[in-house]
């Protein structure tokens, strides 16, 4: 078994990595600087794909794949398959696994710091901290939202919405799952619909947190009709996938009272091919709207979290080389 490794491993890592595979198997390390785990090149890969087994890593570097045609599985170390040749990985029968989860924690105690800091209005009031001018009348429009007694839509409810749900109780709020599978039931939620019927969950809620994959199914699911069922006064989290909200009608919602306030971590990729200009950051410059916050795809960047990608990873490769049907496989159909 030969097993190439799509960034420059550490020795503790490659050890890892050693210790779950058969006595005679090959792990390729590519050597060269390390500046992230994204760096690898095709160039360097190149001589060792042909007769690659496993490739393992949080990186493709374009014609990677193409020349692994004998490669079994692709171990991704990420939450999803966003950005993979799908066809070609079906094609081939390659399987694919993830590390779905390894980041769970971190992404749902970010949303709920977006929720805390749209209801708080906290950036308005630490501004205003620093000009040292006082917020007034008391109770005005600056005046902050409450959690406690009010509705959180969670909207995919799997590993990460799960623990919003748990964190948003804990703040003595109803909560309301909207999930593919309905009859699933889920702990702390107090109401599971359909994805079918998420326009009529949505008036129900003062927080709606988007934490579904990206699939066919989710691809631009919050358009103007979704953001019309809402409440004015309430507010839209977006932790999951850029794709999943539309921006024209999230701007008009915005500057229009529509909608309270928006958050994310996750902002439209817009490539030649696809849509111009090219970049990674709102065409209509959603983000600096005073009542948005957000982040640029930082969520899982926090404590713990890489070595629990790894870890899950060596797990997913651990299960393949003894037989055993791979915990975080993805569903290429499904595209999670």
């Amino acid at each position: 078994m030969k097993v190439v490794c799509t960034w420059y491993a550490t020795q503790e890592e490659t050890d890892a990595i050693k210790a779950v595979l058969p006595a005679d198997a090959q792990i390729v390390v590519p050597q060269g600087k390390y500046l992230s785990r994204f760096d690898c090149t095709y160039a360097t890969l190149r001589p060792h794909l042909a007769e690659a087994d496993v490739i393992m890593g949080w990186a493709l570097p374009n014609g990677t794949l193409e020349a692994a045609n004998k490669v079994k599985l692709l171990n991704w170390i990420h939450s999803g398959c966003d950005g993979l040749d799908v066809r070609l990985l079906k094609e081939r029968g390659t399987r694919v696994a993830s590390a779905r989860g390894a980041n769970a924690a971190a992404i749902a105690e970010q949303a709920m710091m977006f929720v805390l800091a749209l209801a708080k209005a906290t950036i308005v009031k630490h501004q205003a901290l620093q000009q040292g001018r006082w917020l007034f009348p008391l109770w005005g429009e600056d005046r902050s939202a409450m959690l406690s007694g009010r509705t959180v839509g969670v909207i995919g409810v799997g590993s990460i919405g799960g623990l919003i749900a748990k964190a948003a109780k804990g703040f003595g709020m109803r909560v309301i799952g909207v999930r593919r599978h309905k009859e699933q039931p889920a702990e702390c939620v107090d109401a599971m619909h359909g994805l079918d019927e998420l326009r009529s969950v949505l008036p129900q809620c003062d927080y709606v947190v988007l934490a579904v994959p990206n699939t066919e199914e989710t691809y631009d699911l919050f358009g103007e009709e979704e953001l019309a069922a809402m409440k004015p006064s309430a507010f839209l989290v977006n932790v999951a996938r850029p794709a999943l909200v539309q921006e024209q009608p999230l701007y008009d919602a915005l500057t229009t009272g529509r909608l309270r306030g928006y958050a994310a971590d996750v902002w439209r990729r817009y490539e030649y091919g696809r849509a111009f200009p090219i970049g990674f950051m709102p065409r209509l410059e959603v983000h600096k709207l005073p009542n948005v916050i957000g982040s640029l795809m930082e969520a899982h960047d926090a404590d713990d979290v890489l070595e629990r990608n790894l870890q899950l990873a060596i797990e997913n490769l651990a299960e393949f080389v003894a037989g055993k049907r791979m915990t975080r496989e993805i569903d290429l159909e499904r595209g999670y």
